[in-house]
């Protein structure tokens, strides 16, 4: 099926909204990245509306917005949750969902211990013992 011959004003429109979309899509990356906005937050939100913004976005866009997830994270991640590497936020089941939020909650916890973990040893060595002063 031939696409339909658009008008001047038409395509101008077509290219301002796509414009938009894209500006949308790289403010909620930016606010996945900064952590003002969680993962299960978004999916949520995504899964309760048909906003187009966040439904169009691909999940490996998304997934490589989070802090510490790159390209190939990404990848690895959405191989093991069985994602398609094509997959759309709106083409995402609930079970794929579930699995996504699980995913990076098991992360964050572990983020957590590696942390506390590191705090007590940098507190264990900051207890200086002075001697006495004996004069």
């Amino acid at each position: 099926m031939a696409v339909p011959p658009l008008t001047r004003q038409q395509r101008a429109d077509a290219l301002a909204k796509a414009a938009a979309a894209r500006k949308d899509r790289s403010e909620l990356r930016g606010e996945l990245r900064s952590g003002r906005l969680g993962l299960a937050e978004l999916l949520h939100n995504s899964e309760a509306s048909s906003d187009a913004t966040v439904t169009k976005m691909r999940v490996s866009a998304l997934l490589e917005a989070l802090p510490g997830v790159g390209k190939t994270r990404a990848a690895q991640i959405m191989e093991r949750l069985d994602i398609a590497a094509n997959r759309r936020i709106g083409g995402l089941g609930v079970h794929q969902r579930r699995a996504l939020v699980a995913e990076f909650e098991r992360r964050a916890s572990a983020q957590r211990v590696r942390t506390n973990a590191r705090t007590s040893r940098v507190d264990a060595s900051a207890q200086v013992h002075l001697p006495d002063n004996e004069s």
